[in-house]
């Protein structure tokens, strides 16, 4: 009977994997460099059959939260506001990652110390919203380059 139930329960679980309608959010960890500023890090997966896009970010640990990227700016690595929507193709996975599109907290109205947690609400636009309790973790290393899977977050 117990092996009947656990195969039954077993059974179920791809399912329930499979039942989330919109974008999904694994990985998620923050870290501050200084008392004034942050970033969020995490894995986006759309499990949608259409685009959903990433347009905007919330929270009320700073005064200003931001989609930002790193580029390259006259020979200078440098943080900017991502201004166009950052797009998730169905069933595909897009790393908000250290050294590329991240979250940006700026004017922190409290230091971000380890363990804390980070309620950060992300806007998909038509595929709707998330919100997440992102924890703090200033030590938190980088994946070396060329890491793989979800947990691959490289250098910032």
């Amino acid at each position: 009977m117990k092996t009947t139930i656990f195969a039954a329960l077993a059974a179920l679980i791809p399912v329930g994997a499979m039942a989330h309608d919109g974008v999904g959010v694994s990985d998620a960890y923050a870290r501050s460099a200084n008392p004034v500023t942050g970033a969020a890090f995490m894995v986006l997966s759309n499990h949608r059959d259409v685009d959903c896009s990433l347009v905007g970010v919330a929270s009320d640990v700073a005064e200003r939260v931001e989609l930002h990227t790193t580029r390259e700016v006259d020979g200078v690595m440098k943080m900017i506001r991502i201004e166009e929507p950052i797009e998730i193709a169905p069933y595909a996975s897009h790393a908000l990652q250290r050294g590329g599109d991240h979250v940006m907290f700026m004017g922190v109205k409290q230091p971000l110390k380890d363990g804390d947690m980070i309620p950060l609400t992300l806007d998909f636009g038509d595929c709707g919203t998330e919100t997440v309790e992102v924890p703090v973790d200033n030590q938190r290393m980088p994946q070396p380059a060329g890491g793989t899977g979800e947990g691959a977050m490289q250098g910032h």
